[in-house]
């Protein structure tokens, strides 16, 4: 065993059994729980960050016996528990043994020899962001040896890799706080696209509901018209009445004749087309009676039609009259 008296043999025992174990040492070091121990968590306070460190030695470890620590020691060497779990590792058991018996020489051949395997595992956990376990494992060699030489290249690398860390976690932040400000943009431009869809569809819906009243009001006119011919013509036949002399002929002259508005669905198209309209000239100049008799396409220009014929003006005559206008819708270039 490290602890016999004889340091020569001790520290040829020590040698052998460490030799054993450097080959499970790393495999071990995987499966312990505690040497697994996560980086602190991005956005961790300044003041959790910086608490002080915990002491190398775990408070129960200080507080055993040294032939208990003795015991400890040969059962974690056996355990291939060299430098981890924490409170639980040869490494703790030696330092704290030492500290009880500093001059014992085959401790401090011990530690010696725990020593390359302490600073591997150091590294490793460095490499795979494990600083935690990392920060623990550098206060172990620096007890053993404050003036190691691998203590300032290990304490760097930890610093390095940390600062790496959080410019990564910062980048990766900062590329979530993008995609979700591009999604989210994406997702209005969506909704304004969607409502203004839904807008001109309502407004077309609108504008074909007014061109069927319109055609509806036409239709009913025209039926009614027939109706009453219909119930005129057997009077006239039964009981002719001599022709009258036709009225003289009044000679229109327009005050006001505003133009059609060009429907904007037309306009866009590009469609163009006609409205032959017929409409009565009242005495006082206004026009009355507008219906259109023929249009081409048809329904696509009469409701315009209508609008303006009514709105137009004439000079005041003796007598009331009826005409027949075309309007021609034709888009500008």
């Amino acid at each position: 065993m490290l602890w016999m008296t004889d340091s020569s043999k001790s520290r040829l025992a020590a040698c052998l059994l460490l030799a054993l174990m450097l080959g499970a040492c790393s495999k071990k070091e995987e499966a312990t729980p505690a040497a697994a121990t996560p980086a602190p968590a991005q956005g961790t306070p300044a003041a959790a960050q910086d608490a002080p460190a915990a002491p190398a030695v775990a408070a129960n470890v200080q507080a055993m016996s040294a032939d208990q620590l003795r015991e400890a020691a040969t059962a974690a060497l056996r355990e291939n528990r060299m430098y981890a779990p924490a409170g639980d590792n040869a490494m703790e058991f030696y330092l704290a043994l030492r500290d009880k018996l500093p001059d014992d020489p085959s401790v401090n051949s011990a530690l010696t020899d725990l020593m390359p395997y302490t600073v591997i595992a150091t590294e490793q956990a460095v490499g795979r962001e494990q600083f935690a376990e990392a920060q623990r494992l550098v206060a172990l060699i620096e007890k053993a040896d404050p003036t190691a030489p691998a203590l300032p290249r290990i304490k760097q690398s930890i610093g390095t890799s940390q600062q790496a860390v959080a410019q990564r976690s910062e980048a990766e932040a900062a590329r979530a706080r993008t995609e979700a400000e591009t999604r989210t943009q994406a997702e209005q431009q969506r909704q304004v696209e969607q409502q203004a869809a839904e807008a001109e569809a309502a407004r077309r819906l609108a504008e074909q509901q007014e061109a069927a009243r319109l055609e509806a009001e036409r239709e009913e006119a025209e039926r009614q018209e027939a109706a009453r011919r219909a119930a005129q013509a057997p009077a006239e036949q039964q009981a002719p009445r001599p022709a009258a002399p036709p009225p003289p002929q009044r000679t229109l002259r327009a005050v006001s004749m505003p133009q059609p508005r060009y429907p904007a669905e037309a306009l866009r198209a590009g469609v163009a087309g006609e409205v032959l309209v017929e409409f009565t000239v009242e005495r006082d100049g206004s026009v009355s009676d507008v219906r259109v008799l023929r249009s081409s396409p048809p329904r696509t220009f009469d409701r315009e039609a209508l609008t303006a014929v009514r709105r137009w003006r004439f000079e005041p005559g003796d007598t009331a009259i009826t005409t027949r206008r075309t309007l021609a819708f034709t888009p500008s270039e």
